[in-house]
């Protein structure tokens, strides 16, 4: 058994791509009590295709949504291409800090300014992620899965996987992501 955080298609293509190395959460609706727990440092990315817009991404980052839209799954079935470590997180309260982070995702401004007035008396959480590609492989969605929830169980353990980015340019970007954050 593996959990599996569910994600918008649109960013784990950016993941997968390198273009992305930083989540920010704040918990799904099903959360609101708790906030976003990181229930697992390593986890499947499962992809996700509710909510997304491109409204919400920066202009150059469209196509991740346009390809994420173009290889979407068949109907009762996901595909899970890549799976994430957690290399460091940390809860943020400043609006300044968080906007610092804008390099490491591909959210626009807009969309980020939104989710940190949602709940406001939450902290967001930046996870900073090392994210590695897998053989693609198809699971039939349960019932469970369904609904604003961000983790899932799935009946699947780690495979062959390679990472996307390379060690220098993870130990790089994570150096910049923690001279921002703490």
């Amino acid at each position: 058994m593996m959990n599996a955080l569910k994600e918008w298609a649109t960013i784990v293509n950016a993941l997968e791509n390198g273009d992305q190395t930083v989540l920010l959460r704040k918990g799904g609706i099903l959360e609101d009590s708790s906030g976003f727990v990181v229930e697992s440092e390593k986890f499947f990315l499962f992809p996700t295709f509710e909510h997304q817009e491109k409204k919400h991404l920066k202009p150059q980052f469209y196509k991740h949504l346009e390809d994420a839209l173009a290889s979407k799954p068949k109907d009762g079935f996901n595909n899970i291409t890549s799976f994430a470590h957690v290399l460091y997180q940390k809860d943020i309260d400043s609006e300044d800090k968080i906007n610092a982070l804008s390099p490491f995702h591909i959210l626009s401004d807009s969309y980020v300014k939104e989710r940190i007035e949602w709940l406001p008396e939450k902290s967001m959480k930046a996870l900073f992620l090392r994210t590695y590609k897998v053989p693609e492989f198809e699971i039939p969605i349960k019932s469970e899965y369904h609904g604003c929830k961000s983790w899932i169980e799935l009946n699947e353990k780690d495979r062959d996987a390679k990472s996307v980015l390379s060690d220098e340019e993870i130990e790089s970007r994570m150096k910049e992501f923690k001279e921002i954050v703490n």
